[in-house]
């Protein structure tokens, strides 16, 4: 850390809000460059006090119980992804005139003179996977990378920590990109968008405006999704640096300054000498795991941003062959009687559930928990015809039950009126019960899963470890 960094935050007097693991690292890192911080938090539980006593030996203010009111002084508020903007503590800054920003923003800050670029990946679904398969195919490029951001080690312990690196990987939500004004990519992509954290965004339009920032000064691409015009339309309006292209992906046949698929090859016909003529071999589909078309589009956005960078086309093909997806993603569990048992968990929005059913065919869909203000007619509409019959489980299942209702009336369903750990087991006999050989049995919620689960993991761990005793019994 260059000594003009350190005298950028000496004696500033900091709150950041939230004891969570941002908040932590982003508060140890400044306290270190001399900063004055303050953390504040609402919650006053033993682990806060952990926390709180961890941080103390530092010269970290901690303060508990009070997440609304602005410490005395403050100069800067360096907020957790997950607050609102509406949040007290931040209407009490404004009102201050102090600004407001996230660890995203203060990781960019603290960058060095030396600092890599960074590739960055947004999108309502798919994030994850395709940051991973970016460092995948950075590796096998030889470069020194992470993925890093809404993944992993914190972000502002990567920027401050001594690894160097070539180049990072970063996944960036809405909440991150919010809080993050002079974030500056080398290049960027929005995978795609549709209606999500609406409830903390207030409008689908403030929420696609927050996505079209990682757009903001990239320098050689954004890459957007051919079949989502919204994306499209954010590069658009994008204040680019000049000479950035626009670059898009597509599943079908790719134009100039595209990438697509060709006869089951991935082809780029972007970063090539003549992109009206040329066509360069990336990898083949059976390359990508799963195969399942949104994953393909998730493998042309991370090819699109290794292109931008450099990348060789065979380090492309290795990367996508070395990459596995996370637990709880489209993950085969097990076949028990010639019926598949998928556990995509994570799927927990309408958009991940639909491009999950829309993978598999016939289905016997398992489903339902928190909304979170979704509504399920066009997911329901779109996946009518594949499904065999569906089990409902979840606080929320009545929203599902009445869009199967009314766009998939002679589908069977099966409500569970339970939301207790145990009702997945019984979800999973019910599935079996309705499957056939042949059919898949998947679980694709559509919604969160804190009604029943504490997260997404624990939730497709109940999943697994039912179908393995339904395997058990039947083997």
């Amino acid at each position: 850390m260059g000594s003009r960094q350190v005298s950028d935050w000496q004696g500033r007097k900091i709150t950041v809000a939230g004891l969570g693991v941002s908040g932590v690292s982003a508060a140890r890192a400044l306290a270190g460059l001399g900063a004055q911080v303050t953390v504040v938090d609402g919650g006053d539980g033993d682990t806060h006090r952990a926390r709180a006593a961890e941080l103390a030996p530092l010269g970290i203010a901690v303060r508990l119980g009070d997440a609304e009111t602005l410490p005395d002084g403050t100069d800067l508020v360096v907020t957790s992804p997950g607050w609102k903007p509406s949040s007290p503590l931040f209407a009490a800054a404004a009102a201050a005139g102090v600004d407001v920003v996230g660890d995203v923003e203060i990781a960019w800050r603290l960058r060095g003179p030396d600092a890599p670029p960074w590739l960055a990946v947004t999108g309502t679904n798919g994030k994850t996977t395709t940051t991973r398969m970016l460092a995948s195919i950075l590796t096998a490029a030889g470069l020194r990378t992470a993925a890093i951001g809404n993944i992993g080690t914190p972000i502002v312990d990567v920027v401050t920590g001594d690894e160097p690196y070539d180049v990072l990987a970063v996944e960036l939500s809405s909440y991150q990109l919010h809080w993050a004004p002079s974030l500056r990519a080398h290049s960027a992509t929005v995978l795609n968008l549709a209606p999500d954290h609406l409830d903390w965004h207030g409008s689908m339009e403030a929420y696609a405006a927050d996505k079209g920032r990682v757009y903001e000064g990239n320098t050689v691409a954004c890459v957007y999704n051919v079949a989502d015009k919204a994306t499209e339309d954010l590069v658009r309006e994008a204040d680019v640096e000049e000479g950035c292209r626009a670059v898009g992906f597509t599943l079908g046949t790719p134009g100039p300054s595209q990438l697509g698929v060709v006869e089951g090859i991935l082809v780029d016909r972007a970063f090539v000498a003549d992109r009206h003529r040329q066509a360069q071999e990336l990898a083949e589909v059976r390359d990508v795991v799963p195969p399942a078309p949104h994953n393909i589009a998730n493998a042309l956005a991370a090819a699109a941003l290794a292109r931008a960078f450099g990348v060789a086309p065979a380090a492309v093909r290795d990367g996508l062959r070395a990459f596995r997806p996370d637990a709880h993603r489209i993950e085969h569990v097990a076949d028990v009687a010639e019926v598949a048992y998928i556990d995509d968990s994570k799927a927990t929005n309408t958009h991940a559930a639909q491009a999950s059913l829309a993978a598999y065919d016939p289905i016997v869909w398992i489903a339902g928990g928190l909304a979170k203000g979704a509504t399920f007619d066009e997911l329901v509409a779109a996946s009518a015809q594949r499904l065999r019959g569906v089990v409902l489980i979840g606080a929320d299942r009545a929203l599902i039950r009445e869009a199967l209702a009314r766009h998939a009336p002679e589908v069977p369903v099966v409500d569970l009126d339970r939301t207790d750990t145990e009702a997945m087991s019984a979800a999973v006999a019910e599935a079996a019960a309705l499957a056939r050989p042949g059919d898949t049995v998947l679980l694709a919620p559509a919604c969160a899963s804190m009604d029943m689960f504490t997260d997404y993991n624990k939730r497709g761990e109940a999943f697994a470890e039912a179908v393995r005793a339904l395997a058990a019994e039947r083997g």
